[in-house]
């Protein structure tokens, strides 16, 4: 796979609470809600651009686990389902953070906005990073020009350091 261009850091926020972080991603998608929608459950469709495997679709309540993927290495993560309000709101717990889809209808297509939420102090950047990488690749996706998943140390060739560095800067 060719190395893609990931822009510059954007639309994103990251606060520190009591408890940890949250950061706030906004993306605009041209692709309807429902498209979306099934990038974000289907676990085929999560398999080519998410940092994790599902293993089964995230599209109803309950416990299933997350299987994060870096090359040859996998750890199952529990995971909890929590809201599913078909097309417009996701939310799950994966390991101990919390991740809130939230879709929203534009003229152009989509408003999606992460709210990933972690106890973890310090990750924010990195995780910021790494989603922005996945984003790509979803969009690419669902846009019907796969590039192919990038996930772990995969995706230090694809600039991940450099998004990682500038989204420091962007939270600090």
């Amino acid at each position: 796979m060719s190395p893609i261009d990931p822009g510059a850091p954007h639309d994103a926020t990251a606060t520190t609470t009591d408890d940890g972080w949250t950061l706030i991603m906004v993306r605009d998608l041209r692709h309807s809600p429902e498209r979306v929608w099934t990038a974000l459950v289907d676990p085929a469709e999560l398999d080519q651009w998410a940092p994790f495997a599902a293993a089964e679709a995230l599209d109803t309540t309950g416990e299933t686990t997350l299987t994060m993927v870096d090359g040859d290495t996998r750890a199952e993560m529990p995971a909890i389902v929590k809201t599913v309000d078909k097309p417009r709101l996701l939310e799950y717990t994966w390991g101990g953070d919390l991740l809130r889809w939230e879709l929203e209808p534009t003229v152009a297509g989509t408003r999606l906005t992460l709210r990933h939420q972690s106890p973890h102090a310090g990750m924010e950047a990195m995780v910021a990073a790494g989603w922005h990488l996945c984003l790509i690749v979803c969009d690419q996706l669902i846009g019907g020009h796969a590039v192919g998943v990038i996930r772990g140390t995969e995706a230090v060739d694809h600039g991940w350091e450099g998004l990682r560095d500038g989204y420091a800067k962007l939270f600090s």
